[in-house]
């Protein structure tokens, strides 16, 4: 059985591999190793659990007890604290601690089917130290399980998927040997490159990318400016601080945004993504190219405010003739009102001490 599993493990990659003919892989002369490279990108990122070609562990490969086991989940706001299973008579029953209690039950399906059932195979949970607890029967470990999770606050259902991971468990439990999915998705990924060594995977993008955004050009010296810019779309709730920083590297226009929320996690520019730059829970803050001035120019920006991620497309309007310097930008503009004000401070507290001095 062994033997078995490594064998289709190797199956897997050389089936995977042929498995991506739309991609016209079979012409090595109209397809490049960058292009190979950001379609089975595109294919593992958007795996939405678990490994790329994960083989299920079934009851009979697992030994009757009860484990500790790592359970991934699709949402970062259903985490999976801690998870268990229980084996016992040819059946896996699972529990998995969740840290908030903002959902009422869960469900073994999607939520559409949810929905469509009327509270039969809603599952309640139990509060254990203030956190949530399900219990339910699984089939399997390493497969991808629909859970619907149903929110107390928005009275709605959210699609979630977790995956019970086999490879956590000790190695004396299984019968089974567990395939190495990282080498597949490392052989998948080396196979996509072709020898191509300046070519490397770029970590969280969940759809193909033809390469970073081109900045537009700016006849001004590298150096950091002001600028207004405009942004329209969403629910008109959210903005952006205007004027905004400019900064010119090059001869290139870059900005930094600054959100009035602290929601927004990401942005994407022509399928590049930039990630939120602030660390300390203070609102939004992304570095992004300009790629036009004086005309809308498309963006996304993802948002969890509403409780599950939620992409929303933008257009921002940076306008080239407001092009100014950068003590205009109001976090600028504050700095120096602080400085001076702190050398007033100074400057007063060195007189007052004098003035003391000298009386006495």
């Amino acid at each position: 059985m062994k033997k078995l599993r490594k064998m289709i493990c190797v199956l897997l990659v050389l089936a995977a591999a042929a498995s991506f003919a739309p991609f016209a892989w079979a012409d090595d002369e109209e397809e490049t190793p960058a292009e190979r490279l950001s379609a089975i990108q595109w294919i593992i990122m958007t795996e939405k659990a678990g490994k790329y070609g994960m083989l299920p562990v079934y009851p009979r490969d697992i030994k009757d007890g009860t484990y500790e086991i790592k359970v991934d989940s699709t949402s970062p706001f259903f985490k999976v604290r801690k998870g268990q299973i229980i084996v016992e008579d040819g059946q896996i029953t699972a529990k998995i601690t969740i840290a908030s209690t903002s959902y009422l039950y869960v469900y073994l399906g999607t939520g559409a089917e949810a929905g469509n059932e009327k509270n039969e195979g809603w599952l309640e949970p139990e509060i254990v130290d203030g956190r949530t607890v399900f219990t339910f029967p699984i089939d399997a470990l390493d497969k991808p399980i629909d859970c619907a999770a149903y929110s107390k606050a928005r009275q709605q259902w959210y699609d979630r998927k977790l995956v019970f991971n086999a490879s956590s468990l000790p190695e004396d439990v299984l019968s089974v040997d567990i395939p190495d999915y990282s080498m597949i998705e490392s052989a998948l990924l080396a196979y996509a490159i072709d020898g191509s060594e300046d070519i490397k995977p770029s970590p969280g993008k969940n759809r193909p990318s033809s390469g970073p955004p081109e900045p537009v050009s700016v006849s001004i010296p590298d150096g950091e400016y002001s600028i207004e810019v405009n942004l329209i779309g969403g629910s008109g709730r959210a903005s952006i601080s205007s004027p905004t920083l400019l900064v010119v590297r090059n001869g290139k226009a870059y900005s930094k945004l600054l959100w009035s929320s602290a929601n927004y996690d990401y942005m994407i520019v022509d399928d590049t993504y930039y990630y939120n730059l602030t660390t300390d829970g203070g609102n939004s803050t992304f570095e992004i190219p300009i790629t036009v001035m004086d005309d809308p120019m498309s963006v996304i920006a993802d948002t969890n405010a509403m409780g599950d991620p939620l992409e929303i497309e933008y257009a921002l309007t940076f306008y080239q003739d407001t092009i100014s310097s950068k003590g205009k930008i109001p976090q600028e503009a504050a700095k120096v009102v602080f400085l001076i004000a702190a050398v007033i401070i100074v400057v007063g507290g060195i007189i007052n001490y004098f003035v003391k001095k000298k009386r006495s």
